[in-house]
Parts: structure tokens; sequence; C-alpha cells
């Protein structure tokens, strides 16, 4: 087996940017992540990887002819064994949710089947880019579910759902331009979201908007009520967090709005991605979890070290 066309066809660099979404659900809940918390992660980690294997299954054609050196057009890795491995990945994913409690299942499972429906069918459709943000809200919602598995306590993660999801819809529309560029609406939209989320993040919470809902949760995983936000956060990790958000993101969507050739496009998509970790950082410390925050914030280093060894693109 060749590692490192399965690291390439996997985007293992791009996988760092998946545990935030969880442990960003789990700070919306007022919570010390736990081991619901790890497996919600595990099963994300594995939803992902399906959606990716899955991502060049379905391109193949194509990308033999944008993208020659993917490893499935390549001939580095068999279009049949990248199937079985969306499949295996997918059905680990299920498994993991379910051993985190029935409502991380109950997320996971619509999560799954966004995942395949965007690969199969809705990925060169309009519908694509709001399957791609309704993918990453879920996954945030699926780290609140396994953390706090209270019926309709979830709730309280919506509005974290609902900014990464904004933040992914914006990403993921420009990408669909980034092997011809030519448009300049798409990078500026991005960009103009990627300020209000900026504006939105450095708001401040409600007061309470700490509290835990359900305190004194029995087994593995609960956790006592976290103060609020306004009691426990200092004051420059949410602005640092957020500062480092808007940086990332809008610098290349700024540029790409200028010229919008491929090259900047795709400059574009990157910056996008390596946003992703700040954001997620910014909603944990937002909640008023900041060690998660900082322990969220670890893994962009990692990713940009990875990168550079492992092709994404």
């Amino acid at each position: 087996m060749n590692a490192r066309a399965w690291a390439e066809l996997l985007r293992l660099p791009a996988l760092f940017t998946v545990p935030g979404d969880a442990l960003a659900g789990a700070a919306a809940m007022s919570a010390r992540p736990g081991r619901r918390t790890l497996q919600a992660i595990g099963s994300s980690l594995c939803l992902y990887e399906a959606g990716m294997a899955l991502n060049d299954w379905a391109d193949r054609q194509e990308d033999a002819v944008e993208r020659p050196h993917r490893p499935i057009p390549s001939g580095r890795v068999q279009p049949a064994a990248a199937l079985m491995s969306a499949c295996a990945f997918t059905a680990a994913g299920l498994v993991l949710a379910s051993r985190a409690g029935r409502p991380a299942l109950a997320v996971a499972t619509p999560l799954a089947a966004t995942v395949w429906a965007y690969d199969l069918k809705l990925k060169h459709t309009p519908a694509g880019p709001v399957a791609m943000a309704a993918a990453r809200g879920l996954d945030l919602l699926l780290g609140a579910a396994a953390t706090r598995p209270a019926p309709g306590a979830t709730r309280r993660a919506l509005p974290s759902a609902a900014l990464l999801s904004a933040h992914t819809l914006a990403l993921t529309t420009v990408s669909r331009r980034e092997t011809t560029g030519g448009a300049a609406l798409p990078p500026l939209a991005a960009l103009v979201t990627t300020g209000a989320l900026g504006f939105l993040l450095s708001r401040e919470l409600p007061a309470g908007r700490g509290a835990a809902v359900t305190p004194g949760l029995p087994g593995i995983g609960a956790a006592a009520p976290r103060p609020s936000r306004a009691s426990r956060l200092p004051f420059p990790l949410g602005s640092a967090l957020t500062a480092a958000y808007t940086a990332v993101a809008a610098r290349p969507y700024f540029h790409a709005t200028l010229n919008p050739s491929p090259a900047l496009t795709q400059r574009a998509v990157g910056g996008g991605i390596r946003a992703t970790i700040p954001l997620q950082a910014a909603l944990s410390a937002r909640a008023g979890a900041p060690v998660t925050a900082l322990l969220t914030a670890a893994l962009a280093p990692l990713a940009a070290k990875f990168a550079k060894k492992v092709s994404v693109t």
C-alpha cells in the first residue's frame, strides 16, 4: 500500500480541523470534554475521512482531466479501494457515535447521510455549499449531544453551529471556482461573511449563558456547571482568537476579490480552511471555555506542519 497516496486521498492535514467541532459543541453545553466527547471526535474523524475518500471516488473522472496528480487518477489508489474505505469509515463513525449515546447517534446519522449526499449528488448543484455547511454544523452538534446527552439540550449549541456553518457556506462557495477562477463575487461574499462573524464573535454572551442545562448528569463525561463567560474568560483570549480567525480568512479573500485568478482563489480556499481552527477556538472561548479554546488553537501549527508534507489539493 502506498502510504503517501492514502495520506493524500484522506487529506490527513485537514483532519486537524475536525476535533474543534466537537470541542466547540462541548463548550457550548458548558461542560468539560469527557469520554463521550472523545468518542464524538472519533466519530467525526471517521465520517470526515469517509467524505474525503468518497469525494475522490465520485470525482475520479473529473480529476483525470483537472487534477491528474491525485491518488486515484494517477493510479496510486484503486477506485474500489477508495469506495470500500469510505464505507468502512462511515460504519466506524456510526459505531463510535452509538457508543457516545443515542442522542449522538441521532446526530451522526443525518451527518453521515449529508456527507454521502454531498459527494454523490449535491456537490455540483446549488445545494452543494448548503449541504457542506449543514455537515459542519451537525458535526458541532454531535459533540454537544455526546457531551450532554439530555433531551433538547443541544439547542444551546445551535448559535455556535450556525456561526460555523456560515463560515463553511462561504468557504465552500469560493471553492467551487478554485480551478477556474474568474468570479469576484464569491470571495467578496466570503470576506463580508468573515467580517460579520468576527463582529458576532466579539459580542458578549447574555448573562448566564454559560450555566449548565442539567447539572450533575451521571456517568463519565458529566461535569459541573461552568460559570458564565463574563466571570471567567480572559478578555484578551477571546479577542486574540477572533482577530486570528479574521486575519487568516480575510486577507486571501480580499486578494481573490481583487484578482479572482485560479491561483488566488485556491489561496483563498486554503486560507478559509486554515481559519476554521481559530474560529472553533473562538467559539469555545466565547462559550466560556478558555482551556478548550487553547487546546483547539494548538492544533493550528500541527495542521500547518503536516500540510507541508502531504498535499491536500
